[in-house]
This record gives structure tokens, sequence and C-alpha cells, in this order.
């Protein structure tokens, strides 16, 4: 793995390999803010710098950056750079982006509503033994990290968790839109996953998906994972007020 996330990330390589590369890349940047003592105002390095430095692709530290704007910690302005924002003067950071980015969030929920249900409707034929235990052994992590309150790892295996249901359905293409969402459109997960009880309640609700799918049951797989999705989204309807 590249030197410098090695460098700032806890654990054994094992450890770092089970760990989404964006949740890393992410981790990165904040060690970089706090080794480099960056105040609230202060320009961050540029996308092309932080590849460099971290030798990672340019859309794994776009990807981070979507990621540290959302929580609060900088703020991105097309065409002047990324800037470390003003810790002191949020009040909920996250809230502040949902209000910025109500509509992408809005269309966000539309694709995942238009497309998850039907794969989860899919995968409850096609998903093989491994499959279900892929699924399972997601889940069981998933619920590990709420439990321990490891927000951004339980965000980035909730993300896992989906995307593994896209991979039981054996559609290359259907796999291949997860996986785009999952790597662009990911603000949607952080921003749900940021909801007072939010985290507890996907647990019940991957757990339904989950048991659904193992029955094989298709039309209970795709409402399970249309009740998870429409209640996300009425989540952070009810938290940030309408969007």
């Amino acid at each position: 793995m590249q030197n410098y996330i090695v460098a700032c990330t806890i654990g054994t390589m094992e450890s770092l390999k089970k760990e989404r590369l964006s949740v890393m890349v992410t981790d990165a940047i904040k060690e970089i803010i706090r080794n480099e003592n960056l105040k609230s105002g202060d320009r961050l390095y540029s996308e092309k710098q932080l590849s460099e430095r971290l030798e990672v692709s340019r859309s794994s530290i776009r990807e981070a950056l979507r990621m540290l704007e959302v929580s609060g910690i900088v703020k991105v302005y097309q065409g002047k750079g990324v800037f470390i924002n003003d810790q002191d003067a949020m009040v909920h950071p996250v809230h502040s982006w949902v209000v910025e980015n109500a509509e992408s969030l809005r269309e966000h929920f539309e694709v995942r509503l238009l497309i998850e249900p039907h794969a989860a409707s899919v995968a409850s034929q096609r998903a093989s033994a491994k499959d279900l235990e892929t699924l399972r052994k997601t889940y069981d992590e998933f619920v590990g990290f709420v439990r321990d309150g490891n927000v951004s790892k339980a965000i980035s295996s909730d993300g896992a968790f989906h995307l593994a249901v896209a991979k039981a359905t054996r559609n290359r293409t259907l796999i291949g839109l997860m996986r785009t969402m999952e790597q662009t459109l990911n603000e949607g997960w952080y921003a749900s996953l940021h909801v007072p009880g939010r985290l507890e309640s996907s647990i019940d609700e991957h757990n339904d998906l989950l048991k659904a799918i193992e029955a094989k049951d298709a039309e209970a797989s795709a409402s399970a994972m249309a009740k998870h999705l429409n209640n996300a989204l009425s989540d952070i309807q009810r938290f940030f007020g309408n969007i």
C-alpha cells in the first residue's frame, strides 16, 4: 500500500486491505491537516498534489474530499481550491452540506430507488452460497462498527453491503452501476447515516433484507430494500428539513 497511507493508518497490512480505499485516503488527508497544523481558511493541497503525495488516483482524492466537505472539515470552491473550514462557526456541518446539495441528494435517492429494489429481487433468485456468506459477513461487520461507534467504517461497510447485493445479481452491468454509485454518489450514504438513530435502524433494515434474500423471496427482498431507502430519505428530511 502507498507509504503515506500506511504510515498514517493504524493497524496491520491485513486490516488495511479490508478497508475501503476512500476511507484510508480520507484519514490520510485528515492526518496531513493535523500534522501540518492547517487552520481555518488555510488552503489545502490541490487534487493533483494530494494524488501525487498519497500515490492514489485523482478520483480517489476527489471522493475523499467530498466526504471531508460533507463532514464540514473542508470547503471546496470550484476554480479556487480546497480550504479548511471554520469548525467553530459550524453548528452542524452535515446539515449545511445537505441544505446546499439538496437537489443532488434527491437525485441520489431517486436513482437508488429505481435500481436497488430490483437488484435485491434479482439477487434473491441468483445468490450463491458464497454470495450469501459474503452478505452475512458484511452485515456482521456493519453491526460491529455501529456497536463500536465507528461511523466512518460503518458508512463504508454499509456501502459494501449494498454492493454485495448487486454482485449477487450476477449482472455485470448492474454491478458496474452500483460500484459507480458507491464511489461517486456516496454523499447520500454519508448524510443519511449521520442522522441520529439511522445507523441503528439500518441494522434492522439490513437484517430484514438479508433474511428475505436468504429465503429467496423476490417480492420481500424488493420491498425490504425500498423500505430501507425510503426510511433513510425520510429520516434525512425529518432531521435536516425538507429537501
